[in-house]
């Protein structure tokens, strides 16, 4: 049924309501213990219903929500008569997202297509116990705004009609934020007046209190104008989306220190898809002759260790890590010249893979030194960026970075995008690779969002944007040391020559109690929302909580068992461009509360929280009546 243009403003308008309702509360899903996080993962959930409700199918179905292209991937594994797809593409909408329905008997089984972040229950070096359907499908951080947008403009389609989202020539929203004159500390004060969510109110064991994000490790908050730009972009005509791409590229590059003339841009679902398409690549390329091995470290994310664990012929290598979370260039430096030299054989070191910033430790390692070495041993150095953009100016030329991963959702633009950039000699892509440049392209307003933070960060200046994080973890640490039984892991000390390379990420322990208790008194006491666990950097956490190859094969067992067991793991603040003085002195003195009083908080506060999440699945979900 065709829609006349006032119709269609509307659906608009409605689109625009339920994002940024939904950005309201927006955090990391399924993993996290605080208001938002569990807002945002009834979100995804109910957004997975909406889903087999528009299609007419039971719950015997499962959805997975991907990228283009990995859904492609994902329906040459089942079987035709299996599966449905539904997609944004088809609304008009330029979101990037794919709904794929498939009966939960019909999905593979065993290792997924793309490991990653979020695919993996359990982690050791030489094996992985894989998460259940559809978590171990969906690798990386989802867009989950996008399929919030997407599950709402599919319920306004089968109401008013297939054209809803389709007619041409809608006035551009207006543009202009009031900010464009600001630069520096200005601009950072007047932006952060402007984030999303800031005056969120949320229930406790204590009242109704002002939900504090100290999360910003597991995904960013956004603030107005990047929202703007992505809503903006959902009502471009299709003769313009093309040019947001390449604006976003150019942005993008330059944000990077990566010349546009020597460096392609390749826009991804997140940094988990940047890296598996670098390692698929690798996979094609290798010579014959040896067996590649890829040099890597303790510190990484499953985002930068899984994808080299299935390189044809290959072989990872694991750097050891000192207590505070550096690696030693020495021992680099000897792997690197043992494999040149032949003493191990057919095995070559091909890739240096490293973290730019620890997602546990916070650590930030030099990687110019370490390019400096990989180079001189005839290898490539690739960089999980994924916690280092947002916080730290990256110069991929000047450091000798070939190839370098990160996602937009930590940098403040929460959209389902991600990007590789690479030196362009060395990033031959094929068929498979070039579908997935094609597949990113599509989410437009992911990209369109993305420019936006990048410009604004760099309007900043990333020398502000570190003295500011600094101030804050300085004091978090200052106070979070004066509490009894609380141990901090990695740079503890303001005052030490490390702790400038360091960003704000604070790993810890209560005595007596599990991480995610800890996580969850702080968010039922006073809606602080931080994370726990293994933060998927398994190996890492092992090693912080002591938890040796014995006990580790024990796990296994016992997660095979029992999967809603909760693991032994590390709780973690982190801090970004919306954290201020009042919400580090509110987290020191609730946890100097904790400590001193371990009480479990009431159950009836607990249903609170659900009543919440509840309330704001209902409040985003909802439509107007006609």
């Amino acid at each position: 049924m065709s829609t006349h243009g006032g119709e269609t403003a509307a659906a608009f308008a409605e689109l625009d309501r339920a994002v940024r309702a939904a950005l309201e509360t927006y955090s990391n899903v399924h993993r996290g213990s605080g208001h938002a996080s569990v807002a945002t993962t009834r979100l995804y959930e109910r957004a997975r219903g909406l889903v087999l409700e528009h299609l007419g199918l039971d719950r015997g179905h499962v959805v997975v929500f991907c990228a283009p292209a990995r859904a492609a991937a994902l329906t040459r594994d089942l079987d035709p008569g299996s599966y449905r797809v539904v997609s944004s593409e088809e609304l008009g909408l330029p979101l990037g997202v794919r709904a794929v329905a498939v009966r939960k008997r019909a999905l593979p089984r065993g290792a997924p297509h793309e490991p990653g972040g979020g695919t993996a229950r359990l982690v050791a070096r030489e094996w992985v116990v894989w998460a259940g359907a559809p978590d171990r499908f969906e690798p990386g951080t989802p867009a989950v705004v996008n399929v919030v947008a997407f599950a709402q403009a599919l319920r306004m389609v089968q109401r008013s009609g297939p054209d809803l989202f389709r007619q041409p020539a809608l006035p551009e929203a207006p543009r202009g934020d009031g900010l464009e004159h600001l630069v520096g500390a200005e601009l950072l004060g007047e932006l952060r007046k402007t984030r999303l969510g800031a005056g969120l109110r949320v229930p406790t064991a204590e009242g109704e209190r002002r939900y504090v994000h100290l999360d910003y490790a597991a995904s960013a908050p956004t603030f107005a104008p990047i929202a703007d730009a992505f809503l903006r972009a959902l009502r471009l005509p299709a003769s313009a989306r093309d040019e947001v791409v390449r604006a976003t590229r150019a942005i993008c590059a330059e944000a990077m220190g990566a010349p546009v003339a020597d460096h392609d841009v390749v826009f991804t679902a997140n940094t988990t898809e940047a890296i598996h398409l670098v390692a698929e690549a690798m996979g094609r390329a290798v010579d014959p002759g040896i067996d590649p091995v890829v040099v890597t470290t303790l510190l990484e994310h499953t985002s930068n260790d899984l994808p080299w664990r299935g390189l044809p012929r290959g072989s990872v290598v694991r750097l050891s890590i000192d207590e505070e979370g550096f690696v030693d260039p020495k021992e680099l430096e000897a792997i690197l010249g043992a494999h040149h030299e032949g003493r191990h054989g057919r095995r070559r070191v091909v890739l240096v893979a490293v973290s730019g910033a620890s997602n546990v430790l916070g650590s930030c390692n030099d990687l110019a030194q370490i390019a400096r070495l990989a180079h001189q041993y005839g290898a490539r150095l690739l960089v999980d960026a994924a916690q280092l953009v947002a916080h730290r100016p990256v110069t991929m030329a000047a450091s000798g970075i070939d190839y370098l991963a990160f996602s937009a959702h930590k940098i403040y633009a929460p959209f389902g995008c991600g990007a590789l950039v690479a030196r362009r000699e060395l990033l031959q892509l094929d068929a498979d690779g070039e579908a997935i440049r094609a597949s990113g392209e599509e989410n437009v307003a992911g990209i369109a969002a993305l420019g936006e933070a990048l410009s604004l960060l760099g309007r900043i200046g990333m020398d502000v944007v570190e003295a500011e994080e600094r101030a804050l973890t300085t004091r978090a640490l200052h106070g979070m040391a004066g509490i009894p039984g609380l141990q901090i892991y990695g740079v503890q000390d303001p005052a030490a020559a490390r702790f400038s390379q360091k960003v704000g990420v604070i790993a810890f322990a209560l005595k007596g109690m599990m991480a995610d208790r800890v996580a969850q008194e702080l968010a039922l006491r006073a809606g602080i929302g931080i994370r726990a666990g293994c933060h998927c950097a398994h190996l890492v956490v092992k090693q912080l909580v002591g938890i040796g190859p014995f006990l580790e094969r024990f796990q296994r067992a016992i997660v095979t068992l029992f999967p809603r067991l909760q693991l032994p793991g590390v709780a973690r603040v982190s801090l970004g461009l919306g954290s201020t003085v009042e919400d580090v002195d509110l987290l020191v003195h609730a946890l100097a509360e904790l400590a001193l009083r371990p009480r479990k908080t009431r159950a009836d506060v607990r249903r609170g929280m659900d009543s919440f999440a509840e309330a704001v699945a209902q409040r985003t979900y909802a439509l107007p009546l006609r």
